[in-house]
C-alpha cells in the first residue's frame, strides 16, 4: 500500500476532512440538533452520535434529506439551519477536547514541511470554528466546504487546488465518500481507519493522525 502512496510523491499539499478526521464533535452536536429539531416540530425525534457518524461526511442538503423525509424541503432547510446555528453555539461553548490524539501538534509540524488545507462538506463557519478552538489558523493556508459554494467534496478539491496551483496534493479522510471524491478530483487518497467509515480502496492508511509525519515527510 505503501508503494502506492509513494508513486504519487513529492506532495506540493496535504487536503485535510475535519470530521472523523481532525475531531469528533458527534456527542455534541447530537445533543444539539435534538433540541433544535424538537423545538420545530419533531418532538419524538433524538439524534445521536451514532447517527450523526453514518450522516457526517454528506453534504449539508442529504443529511437533511435523510434525517427528515417527511417533511418538505423548505421545511428541512429551516430545521437544518436552526440545527447549525445551535451547533456552532453548543461548540463554541463547550470546553472539552475533542480532537483525536496528536492532531494539533501534529499539523502544526507538517505545515513546516509542505502547505496544509481542509475540505468538508460541512456548512459555512464550521472549519472556522474548528481553527479558532484549536488555534490552528495560521497553520491552514486556504479552507473550503460545501455551505459555501453548494458544490460537492471532490469539486471544492479541484476549486482549491486551482485558486492554489496545486499539483500534486493528497487527501486525507476517513469514509467512502471521502475516497470518491479524491477519485473525482483525481488526487491520491489515504484514509483514516479511526474515523466513522470504512474503505477497502485507498492509497495510503493511518491509524492515528500523527502517522502522516512518517508516511507522507520522511
Amino acid at each position: 500500500m505503501l508503494q502506492n502512496l509513494k508513486k504519487y510523491m513529492p506532495f506540493d499539499g496535504l487536503i485535510l476532512d475535519v470530521d472523523g478526521t481532525l475531531w469528533d464533535s458527534t456527542s455534541i452536536v447530537a445533543d444539539a440538533w435534538t433540541k433544535a429539531v424538537r423545538e420545530n416540530g419533531c418532538e419524538d425525534l433524538t439524534i445521536t452520535a451514532d447517527m450523526l457518524k453514518q450522516l457526517f461526511g454528506k453534504t449539508m442538503n442529504v443529511i437533511a434529506d435523510l434525517l427528515l423525509p417527511e417533511l418538505s424541503a423548505e421545511e428541512r432547510c429551516h430545521i437544518m439551519d436552526v440545527c447549525c446555528k445551535y451547533e456552532h453555539r453548543a461548540l463554541e461553548e463547550n470546553e472539552c477536547h475533542i480532537c483525536y490524539s496528536k492532531v494539533v501538534d501534529t499539523i502544526q509540524t507538517l505545515s513546516e514541511k509542505l502547505p496544509v488545507f481542509i475540505v468538508s462538506n460541512c456548512q459555512s463557519g464550521y472549519i472556522e470554528l474548528f481553527l479558532e478552538k484549536t488555534k490552528l489558523s495560521s497553520y491552514i493556508k486556504d479552507i473550503e466546504c460545501f455551505g459555501n459554494t453548494g458544490k460537492k467534496k471532490g469539486e471544492n478539491i479541484r476549486l482549491l487546488m486551482e485558486r492554489n496551483h496545486l499539483k500534486h496534493p493528497v487527501y486525507v479522510g476517513d469514509t467512502q465518500g471521502d475516497r470518491d471524491a479524491s477519485d473525482e478530483a483525481e488526487i491520491p487518497f489515504i484514509f483514516a481507519s479511526y474515523g466513522f467509515g470504512n474503505v477497502e480502496d485507498k492509497d495510503g492508511q493511518i491509524d492515528e493522525f500523527s502517522e502522516l509525519l512518517q508516511l507522507i515527510c520522511e
